[in-house]
């Protein structure tokens, strides 16, 4: 009882602390909800509307039905129409323009002919993802517009082979879906890292931490007492982005709650212990907040998987993603919201992350003396 006692005197000390900064609970609350919805609403791997120059030199009705092909769906915006090739690359060069669809002359004879007809496009390939959806949709719109075609000349013949696709998790390719549950990650990582490696470098700082040691308080005490706070504030940043990104964004929660809040916890008091460490190896607010920026929170954002794949990273990089807490948590995290996946699938995540932590554990503990100096 002694022993809990210190801790939740401890505790109640930094949660003082706590509200007494009002810009450290603006960052800690307010600022996971600024990033989901600048994430949910700002930034999009969804490419629409991609604009699109139309040189139409046959001005067919055939030439006319491959270009409402084009403008009919969201892939493309028709933004303008032109009668010379020359015009394209200027359009191109000054951003207005990333696709453009080219109809050479004679189209509509060529196809009567029963031979074979072509059009080009041309895309901007300076923007390699939009290069490449845009291609995409040519592709599909180009499939469509020859089975059309085919159905007229020989009747509706069913094809010897169909295939059926189905995207599952995520039928609407939404890359929100994909980005909320690494986001919350990210915000688990300044909290924890970023917070913790502050406030306790500022107690070396300000000198409050040698008074701590002179006190019968023990460093378990004082290490329990001081991050609880931090755990129980990540815990309410991983519900607020839960809440968030299933209210607003409609990412789906198909697996256990509870097994979500034990993976981020596991993960979470890792962060801890490594903010922790940090403090306590340079004592120093600017040199923590910089080295926990360059250890945990670029990492987190680069090379956990976040946005960018790991199977297409150097093999250099994907060893030091393998190495990061933050990579096992962002599978886990859409392995149970978006898969249903139970502890069954995500044990080795829980594995990884649960041995970080003890290592973390370890080696802040034996880093935090009760002394100064």
């Amino acid at each position: 009882m002694k022993l809990f006692g210190r801790i939740l005197a401890m505790a109640l000390k930094e949660v003082m602390h706590i509200q007494r900064d009002p810009q450290l609970l603006i960052y800690a609350l307010v600022f996971p909800i600024a990033m989901i919805l600048l994430f949910g609403y700002g930034v999009t791997f969804d490419i629409d509307k991609i604009p699109l120059v139309v040189v139409n030199q046959d001005r067919s009705v055939e030439a006319q039905k491959l270009v409402g092909s084009f403008t009919s769906s969201d892939a493309f915006l028709d933004i303008a129409d032109r009668q010379r090739a020359s015009t394209i690359e200027p359009l191109f060069r000054r951003g207005v323009a990333k696709a453009a669809l080219v109809i050479p002359k004679d189209f509509e004879r060529d196809i009567k002919r029963g031979g074979m007809a072509s059009a080009q496009l041309l895309v901007d390939g300076s923007d390699d993802h939009v290069a490449a959806v845009g291609l995409g949709y040519a592709n599909a719109i180009a499939l469509a517009s020859s089975e059309r075609r085919l159905t007229a000349l020989v009747g509706d013949v069913a094809p010897p082979v169909s295939a059926r696709v189905r995207t599952l998790f995520n039928p609407e390719l939404s890359s929100t879906v994909f980005l909320v549950p690494g986001l919350m990650v990210v915000i688990l990582v300044m909290i924890a890292v970023m917070l913790t490696a502050l406030t306790v470098a500022r107690e070396y700082e300000r000198g409050s931490m040698e008074q701590l040691f002179a006190t019968p308080v023990g460093k378990i005490d004082i290490i329990l007492g001081k991050l609880g706070p931090y755990f129980v504030l990540g815990l309410v940043q991983v519900l607020i982005v839960l809440v968030l990104g299933i209210g607003l964004f409609g990412v789906p929660m198909r697996g256990s709650v509870f097994l979500l809040f034990c993976i981020a916890s596991l993960f979470l008091l890792a962060m801890l212990m490594q903010g922790l460490l940090i403090s306590v190896m340079t004592r120093n607010q600017v040199l923590a907040s910089q080295l926990a920026a360059i250890s945990t929170l670029l990492p987190s954002m680069l090379l956990s998987g976040f946005i960018f794949p790991i199977s297409g990273m150097p093999l250099i990089l994907r060893g030091l993603a393998h190495v990061l807490p933050a990579t096992y948590l962002v599978d886990a995290l859409r392995g149970v919201m978006l898969r249903g996946n139970g502890i069954g699938v995500v044990w080795p995540d829980a594995l990884a992350l649960a041995a970080y932590f003890s290592v973390m554990l370890f080696v802040a503990v034996g880093r935090f003396k009760r002394r100064v100096g």
